[in-house]
């Protein structure tokens, strides 16, 4: 039998004690609705949270595909393998409700972006989507003083971002001349968002203005219209920070965009669930929802929005 000489052992043992305390760690997991741009900001601020929290060791998680059932399955195999807290953006609450009871029968459940009010999680931290529609509807209604025709595009049509994300744009427009007049869903299939765009180019000439409600959209519009070569024709109100979009706000092509604060739903998230599992339950409101603000981002500010966003993500 070979010997192990006295160095050799104590970097064994120090090896051990190392993975040791790494398995001790609690675990807590940010599950995200589907892969996109987006979630970047919010990746980096669970990676600022993390060095906030060397006690615990914090994932930030894809499912294979934007959908409830690979979601729901993802949280099964987190809690499977030790997760001790998880905050997820939903695909689909309202049928997704069985499965967060059962998450959240296991370990803390806590969601953002979208919302589960009927389940059993403990809190919902992100945007108010309804009040982000209003802002939306404001910049149209500043952008089409004489009123127009609306058409929307979203990812998901049944998640509650996008319903309150809806509904707060039509409440803003009301008897301002503006209708939106429908919104077509594509499942965050970034191939359907572009030819929606196109198809209602084609078939809808009548449109003056399109609405994008989820990050990926915006973009997908301006491709169409640029190649249809009706930038600038088309009033295109917009939702959240995509580079593309960023782009069109400060060229004129969009009226502008409602930003939200991912980075916070990831820092404020994970500190929020880390105090939670010691026991202060003092960031939890009696109503369960923490609102982090949204903002309209137009010529007179994205420059300086810009310079903010690459700070944080190391731009």
């Amino acid at each position: 039998m070979k010997k192990t000489t006295p160095i050799l052992a104590a970097t064994w043992l120090a090896l051990s004690a190392t993975t040791a305390l790494a398995q001790d760690k609690p675990a807590l997991a940010f599950v995200v609705n589907a892969a996109s741009d987006f979630w970047k900001l919010a990746e980096a601020g669970v990676t600022a949270a993390q060095a906030e929290l060397p006690g615990y060791e914090l994932q930030f998680r894809y499912p294979a595909q934007g959908s409830a059932a690979l979601q729901n399955a993802l949280m099964d195999d987190l809690v499977a393998a030790g997760t001790d807290a998880i905050m997820i953006s939903s695909a689909d609450p309202k049928n997704s409700i069985d499965a967060f009871n059962r998450i959240a029968a296991q370990v803390p459940l806590f969601t953002t972006d979208s919302d589960a009010p009927q389940s059993d999680r403990i809190a919902y931290l992100g945007s108010s989507n309804t009040l982000a529609g209003n802002q939306a509807g404001e910049i149209a209604v500043g952008a089409m003083p004489n009123g127009g025709k609306c058409m929307g595009f979203v990812g998901f049509l049944g998640a509650d971002n996008a319903k309150e994300r809806i509904a707060g744009f039509r409440e803003t427009v009301e008897g301002k001349g503006i209708e939106l007049v429908d919104v077509r869903g594509d499942d965050v299939d970034f191939a359907r968002a572009r030819s929606n765009v196109d198809d209602v180019l084609a078939a809808n000439p009548d449109i003056t203005c399109m609405v994008g409600f989820y990050s990926y959209n915006p973009p997908k519009i301006y491709e169409a219209l640029q190649a249809a070569g009706k930038l600038g024709e088309i009033t295109v109100i917009a939702f959240d920070e995509d580079p593309i979009t960023l782009g069109a706000v400060r060229e004129g092509s969009f009226a502008g965009t409602v930003v939200q604060d991912p980075y916070q739903w990831g820092y404020q998230g994970m500190k929020l669930m880390a105090a939670y599992l010691e026991g202060d339950k003092s960031g939890i409101p009696a109503d369960g929802l923490i609102i982090v603000p949204t903002k309209i981002i137009d010529k007179a500010n994205v420059d300086a929005f810009e310079a903010e966003l690459k700070q944080r993500i190391g731009g």
